[in-house]
This record gives structure tokens, sequence and C-alpha cells, in this order.
């Protein structure tokens, strides 16, 4: 009995650090994302993501990877937790440099695999007991979250345009129901990239080396996802939906990126996050997050310049998949197959 109250304890140990460790935002700021992105989408975009049923449902979704956690199944913790960050710093214990990270993540895992394998004094194996779901020393998988559900939206406007040229009208519903499910998932993915605690090893309080003696707490995580908005007042949505301009192709070295780019994208956006660890925390260290007085309230622009990155982004690269999606070739022949089919069984 003692070793399974151990066992539990430990299991519930872990449980409880997951919840806290695989939270960014908290709701209210994913949705904020996910409404500035559908703000920012130019008029010629499909207009049935802005029916109030669609756009109330894409901005529901922006939490639905943060529900996810509060499953005790370990397999849906291994599946998800990894893509709602990367520390970025840790690429370098590795050898690695963001710009030369392969674009499959499965290229990516069994390359950390064999460099820990190579030098097992570097990386000692983690404790059981905090790893149960095995996703300790993956570094983060963030940005291939980000390019795969590109791709998976890209493939949902591929086949709604299919649908639209030759199927029926219940086809077109289901794929436009399909793309309104992928956009509201990813939008959280690109929320959790604005957060900069999602980008660094210093994600619950400055660990290691502290020379500018920036903050310990480990509450500090929690306090940026909605501690600060919930104490005052949440971020300002009518005033960031105002600072958007219209969604364009996302772009890289300033110029249109190409559909295989997007993984790039992802990499250079955290690349550029990881540099706002820093401030953020020297805002803390002056006082400017408490949230308390006219000093205290100095941060909030920070923190609302950050969701506003982030959903300019992802009404980006919404906008990219819809323009970028390539014809559906195989489902067109189907369609065409069924229409001649059917002509020909009218006609005897």
């Amino acid at each position: 009995m003692k070793r399974i109250s151990a066992s539990l304890l430990a299991l519930l140990a872990f449980l409880q650090l997951g919840v806290h460790l695989a939270q960014a935002w908290d709701y209210e700021g994913h949705r904020v994302v996910n409404q500035l992105g559908l703000a920012a989408l130019p008029t010629n975009f499909p207009a049935f993501v802005r029916e109030p049923a669609a756009a109330e449902r894409i901005a529901f979704l922006a939490g639905e990877m943060d529900r996810w956690r509060n499953t005790q199944d370990l397999s849906l913790k291994q599946y998800s937790f990894p893509d709602h960050y990367m520390d970025m710093e840790e690429l370098a214990d590795y050898g690695l440099k963001a710009e030369m990270l392969p674009i499959f993540r499965y290229d990516f895992i069994a390359q950390l695999a064999l460099i820990r394998k190579a030098h097992p004094d570097k990386f000692p194996e983690a404790d059981p007991a905090s790893n149960l779901d095995h996703t300790r020393g993956l570094v983060g998988l963030l940005p291939w979250g980000v390019a795969e559900s590109v791709a998976k939206l890209k493939s949902n406007f591929s086949y709604l345009k299919a649908f639209e040229e030759a199927g029926t009208p219940e086809e077109v519903a289901n794929a436009q129901a399909n793309i309104i499910y992928v956009m509201g998932m990813m939008g959280h993915l690109i929320g959790d990239a604005g957060q900069p605690l999602h980008t660094t090893i210093h994600h619950h309080g400055w660990v290691g080396d502290n020379p500018h003696n920036y903050t310990t707490s480990r509450g500090f995580h929690s306090w940026i996802d909605g501690g600060f908005f919930n104490k005052t007042g949440g971020a300002d949505l009518a005033g960031l939906k105002n600072r958007l301009r219209p969604a364009q192709l996302v772009s890289i070295n300033g110029r249109p990126a190409k559909p295989e780019e997007i993984f790039q994208v992802a990499i250079l956006y955290l690349v550029e996050q990881n540099k706002q660890v820093e401030p953020l925390y020297q805002l803390e260290k002056d006082g400017k997050l408490t949230g308390e007085g006219e000093k205290g309230l100095e941060g909030k622009a920070f923190l609302e310049g950050q969701l506003l990155k982030s959903g300019q982004l992802l009404g980006d690269i919404w906008y990219s998949a819809w323009e970028q999606a390539p014809p559906d070739t195989f489902l067109k022949g189907q369609l065409a197959k069924r229409k001649r089919t059917a002509s020909a069984a009218e006609s005897k």
C-alpha cells in the first residue's frame, strides 16, 4: 500500500506540474489573439469565418489545447505538451542553432536522442517520477506544431475549393466546419509563441546565473499569463484592433515566404520573442507589472504588444494558408468522376 500511495503521490505531483507548465496566456488572452487574427483578415477572405457562430467558435477554440491539460491521460500529455513551448537556450547545449533545425519534428527528436546518447555525462536521464509522459529532454516542439497546423489549414482550404466547385451543400458545410476548427486550434500555438516565457528555460522564474537579480518566483509565469490582466481589467481588445493592419502573406527576410518556409517563419518568430525575455523580467524588477498605481501599470503596454504581435501573425498565417492552398487535384478528379457517373445514370 505504501508503494501504491507513493506512486499515486508522484503521479499527482507530476500532473499538477504539467498543469502549471502547459499554461500560456490564460483563456482570455488566447481568445484575444484569435479575435485579433479574425479582425485582421481582409474583406476578400471567405466570409463564413466572420459569421457570429463561427467567430465565437474560433475564439472558444483558442483555449482547447489548455483544456487538454486537465486530463490524467498521459498519452494526450505526451502528444500535446511539448507543442506549447520551446526552450531556445537549450539548443546551444546540444550544439544546435535555430536556423539549422530540421523541418520535420521526428528528425529533430531523433537528433536530440543521438546527441544525448553520445554525451550521457552532459544529459543525465530525467527522474522517472517527474517524466511520466517522457517529454523531458525534448526542448519543445512549438515551431513544428505551427508548421503542421498551417499545412492542415491549407489542406482544408484546398478541398473546400474543390467542394465549392463540384460538391454538395453538405460537403461544403463540413469543409467550412473543419476550417473553423483548425483556425481556432492553431491560434493557441501562435499565442503561446508570443508569450516570451514559452521560449525560454526561465519559464517559471529565472534559473541559473542571475547577475541582474531577476525574480526567481515560480508564480511569475502565471502572473504574466493572466494574473496581471485579471487585476487590471483585461486587455484592451478594441484598442488593439485599431492597431492592426490588414493581413498579408507571411514574410521572411523582407519578402513573402514560400509555402515550404513556414517552419522557418515560426523559428524566426520564436527567436525574436526570446529576445523579449529579459525586458519582461526587467519590467517586473522595476515594479512595472504590479498592476497597482501608475508605475505598476506601465508593463501593460508590453503585454498587450505581445498579444498584438501574435494576433497579427495569426491573421497573416490564416490569409497565407487560404491564398497558397494548392488545388486538391485528387478530390477534383473524384468529384468529376462522380458527376459523370451521375450524368450517365440519368441519361439511361
